[in-house]
């Protein structure tokens, strides 16, 4: 027993003691730091990482004589963890008797709430970073944190190393600055570099000083298994349709089961198929973001009551949420990453001692590659989490903006304070002033028109806002998620029209049952089926900003293709990958479908070395294949794609198009580059030469509409573009229209603008993946392998698939697409070895049928301009999924 155990108060020593619980060194060694010194905690799952991140506050809330305001501050990065914290954080209060005041505050909390938690604040307040940010803002933030001595960052992770972690560290600034005694607590089961969180937890007034760091004892190893299923095994798609029977099998197997999976639209498939096989009636629940609030919490509270048996889920419920019946997680797909995958295994079991079990189930043979080299990266407790990177643009001139609001600042002292922020610790003053410069003005090119001077100079120097509106325009634009446009969908009470040529006025009323992209109802036309909700909905019309929907029957409704939850290859699970494929002896942990997959590979063509790139050529159809497999995230392959067919029509090579996964890229044409390479007319060393990094890059962004796309992304961050106005929500059209004009005259007049210099920022870091791109230019330099060869590869069969795939899925898609296959692997397996009998049932679909792509495949299918669309049969045939609807538009 430590000092720190013996200071315990009698109650809490008592309510340990009565659990049977003793506490845990690292509970104590946080609560010898308390008040002394910021401290990062990195703990297990189950370990008791929020109990030791609140027991210091606990135990000082019970000493205060009377109630000083605002103590803690608890951040978290989800709405879900955020009430999950507050309910039970309040069991130890209750049972032991604290006089402590917990609230929660996130975009859920009604407007009276808001208020009051401003008037009469409580004493621990769970919030999210967004709503930090419009605290902060507000004009009692002084009054409201001065009494503030603590603040937890949970998960801390998962939002460091992006935006939001940038205006919450900034925020973090602006809390050290109010209450300079405070001391910040980071708490995270999963991260890489420590020092990276350490930096960002401490102000940083002296170069890289750190956080203390108190680290947990490891926990007991996990359960893992990689389903080796019994059925046929597809080539391709991403919907796990093959395993369907036996993830529910382990569903009834289990007490509680979180089926994860990688996009909402992948949920609500895997969802309603578990549904049709729900013979035995088990209760099971769908969680993603996309759902009305009141159907999450729903979820939630059914949850930790123990009244589910599974819960089919997204990215949701993936951090920190402590269900403590869950005693099995299946990931349906690849994890995309170690760590991601680590955090998910963690929501089975809770507890330190006892392993959590976890069963992957791939998609199709590249998955399991992937899952092979998440499973043994998580045995090793290796992490891949996000590395530092230095603090975006757009949200510093948020972040001035905000602060304007609260309080006339002087820029002086701003800019130390902003510098104090590790993001923002290397910022420049010529950056700061343009940044400020933005905000009062626009910039050079804009500061003619009125709208852009958001803060004006007063006589004494100081900076406020210019009046009124541009607080209240803050507020409702306040945080950095730029969400897709969404129509909220409403559920009229009655039936459906009388028909699809009923043109009266369409019913309003009902329950909102959550909201949907307004991209995929475009694609439906008026009585058009889908999924939404786990519910077969019929499409009534758009109403403004409503989907009018019905309930409905349907044997193949289609299924919302959402534009956010697709998550990228991590480098590090691309290099094991690679390390697995160019090591045969480790092929005996994988199914022996997989297996003989890539025997037939080295036997046809040649596997990737894991320090070497293979380009395969091929003739198919009348045009000519490229295939290149870098394993380096479909990020950095589409950009890789872009350049390559740029580089090909200068040469007069004659591109048609490119498809990218995360796995691989293919670029047909109608020249045989690879009879090029085999005769020395074209080196493989230069057509692939980092030199396309240079004016290559440079003239294709300024051509292509992605730089558009990305400014866009960032005017609405730093408040040039307002999204929501005080009555309405302007359309993506509206928005667009706007962004695209002022990129143009910023382009024309002031190149060199900070908004400008914001967007190839992201651009670099996030859309292009130009740190990994130029990282595989670099592996390929010299060491090339290229097999010219008579038909299509093993290997390519998945890639050729991506071709032509549209983003909203039918059932006459699925049979044309598995047609496609059948064909490819014919054409494959063409020519078997003889007394190999086993290889000329490697590629049977099993019932003719393919995996039908339910989640939108992780790629992109390009066409350079002015060029025919032509995939060599393989483009599946239109169905109704991809008609546009014609009834009342908004």
């Amino acid at each position: 027993m430590t000092n720190s155990d013996l200071e315990l108060p009698p109650r809490f020593r008592s309510w340990f003691a009565d659990r049977g619980w003793t506490p845990r060194r690292h509970q104590l060694d946080l609560l010898d730091l308390a008040g002394v010194a910021d401290a990062l905690l990195i703990a297990p799952t189950g370990a008791g990482k929020t109990l030791a991140g609140f027991l210091p506050t606990l135990i000082e809330l019970d000493r205060q004589k009377k109630r000083e305001g605002l103590h803690t501050l608890y951040i978290s990065p989800l709405k879900a963890l955020a009430v999950d914290v507050h309910r039970n954080l309040e069991i130890p209060i209750a049972e032991m008797g604290l006089a402590v005041r917990v609230e929660t505050r996130t975009g859920d909390t009604s407007a009276a709430r808001r208020q009051r938690q401003r008037r009469d604040p409580p004493d621990i307040l769970i919030a999210t970073p967004e709503q930090l940010a419009l605290l902060l803002a507000g004009p009692d933030a002084r009054t409201l944190f001065s009494s503030l001595r603590r603040v937890i960052f949970d998960e801390l992770h998962a939002i460091a190393a992006s935006k939001r972690g940038d205006l919450l560290c900034l925020g973090l600034s602006r809390l050290r600055r109010i209450a300079p005694g405070l001391t910040a607590t980071g708490l995270s089961a999963t991260v890489r570099d420590p020092g990276e969180l350490q930096r960002w937890l401490t102000a940083q007034t002296t170069p890289n000083a750190t956080a203390a760091l108190v680290v947990a004892d490891r926990g007991a190893a996990p359960d893992l298994s990689i389903l080796d299923t019994k059925e046929h095994l597809p080539w391709a798609g991403h919907s796990a349709r093959h395993a369907l029977g036996e993830i529910y099998a382990a569903i009834k197997g289990a007490k509680l089961t979180l089926v994860f999976v990688n996009t909402r639209a992948q949920a609500e498939y895997i969802f309603q198929e578990l549904w049709r096989r729900n013979e035995d009636g088990l209760p099971i629940a769908l969680h993603h973001g996309s759902l009305d609030v009141a159907q999450r919490r729903k979820v939630e509270e059914a949850m930790a009551s123990g009244r589910l048996k599974a819960v089919v889920c997204t990215s949701t419920l993936d951090l920190g949420v402590d269900w403590g019946d869950v005693d099995l997680v299946i990931n349906v797909g690849a994890p995309k990453g170690a760590s991601r995958l680590a955090q998910r295994i963690g929501r089975a079991n809770h507890r330190l001692d006892e392993p959590s079990r976890a069963i992957l189930v791939p998609a199709n043979r590249f998955e399991v590659l992937e899952c092979r080299a998440a499973v043994d990266a998580a045995n090793e407790g290796a992490q891949d989490t996000a590395m530092a990177r230095s603090g975006a643009l757009d949200v510093l001139c948020q972040h001035i903006l905000g602060m304007a609001c609260a309080d006339p600042f002087d820029a002086g002292e701003l800019f130390a304070e902003i510098r104090s922020a590790e993001p923002y610790a290397r910022l420049s003053p010529e950056q700061f002033d343009a940044a400020l410069n933005f905000v009062a003005t626009g910039g050079y090119a804009l500061k003619s028109y009125e709208r852009f001077a958001k803060i004006k100079q007063t006589a004494d120097g100081r900076w406020r806002i210019a009046n009124g509106r541009v607080a209240q325009s803050y507020r409702l634009n306040v945080g950095t998620i730029v969400e897709a446009d969404l129509l909220k969908v409403r559920l009229v009470p009655g039936g459906a029209k009388p028909s699809a040529s009923y043109t009266g006025p369409l019913r309003r009323g009902g329950r909102v049952l959550g909201e949907i992209e307004e991209y995929f109802i475009e694609m439906l036309a008026p009585q058009d089926t889908f999924l939404f909700g786990g519910e077969i909905l019929r499409l009534q019309g758009v109403v403004e900003n409503e989907a009018i929907v019905s309930r409905a029957s349907a044997d193949a409704p289609k299924i919302p293709s959402y534009a956010g939850g697709k998550f990228p290859l991590s480098t590090y699970l691309a290099m094991r990958v690679r390390r697995i494929l160019a090591t045969e002896s480790s092929w005996d942990t994988l199914p022996g479908q997989v297996a003989d997959w890539l025997d037939l590979q080295r036997r046809r063509s040649a596997l990737p070395p894991a320090d070497r790139l293979l380009v395969e050529s091929f003739p198919r159809g009348g045009r000519y294949y490229l295939a290149l497999y870098p394993f380096e995230g479909r990020l950095a392959h589409t950009t890789l794609g872009m350049l390559l067919t740029r580089r090909m029509e200068r040469a007069g090579l004659k591109p048609l198009g490119f498809v990218a996964n995360d796995y691989a890229l293919c670029i047909w044409s109608l020249t045989d580059v690879g009879a090029l390479f085999e005769t020395g007319a074209l080196r493989l060393e230069d057509f692939l030469s980092e030199d396309m990094l240079g004016d290559d890059l440079e003239e294709w962004l300024e051509e292509s509409a992605l730089m558009k796309r990305t400014f866009r992304n960032c005017a609405i961050v730093s408040g040039l573009i307002e999204r929501n106005v005080l009555d309405r929500r302007k359309t993506g059209r509206q928005v667009k229209i706007s962004t695209d004009l002022i990129y143009n005259v910023l382009r024309r007049f002031e190149p060199r603008h900070i908004l400008l210099e914001a967007a190839r920022a992201d651009a670099a870091t996030g859309l292009l993946d130009l740190e990994r791109l130029a990282g595989l230019l670099l592996r390929a330099r010299g060491r090339t392998i290229h097999k010219a060869l008579a038909r299509v590869s093993p290997l390519a069969v998945p890639i050729l698939l991506e071709i032509g795939r549209e983003t909203v899925y039918g059932e006459a898609q699925d049979e044309t697409l598995a047609e496609a296959a059948q064909t490819l692997v014919d054409e494959v397996l063409a020519d078997s070895a003889p007394g190999r009998p086993e290889l000329a049932n490697a590629g049977r679909l099993g019932n003719g049928r393919a995996t039908p792509a339910a989640a939108p495949p992780a790629r992109a299918s390009v066409r350079p301009k002015g060029t025919p669309p032509d995939n060599a049969g393989l483009r599946a045939k239109k169905t109704s999924t991809s008609r546009r609807a014609s009834g009342p538009r908004r």
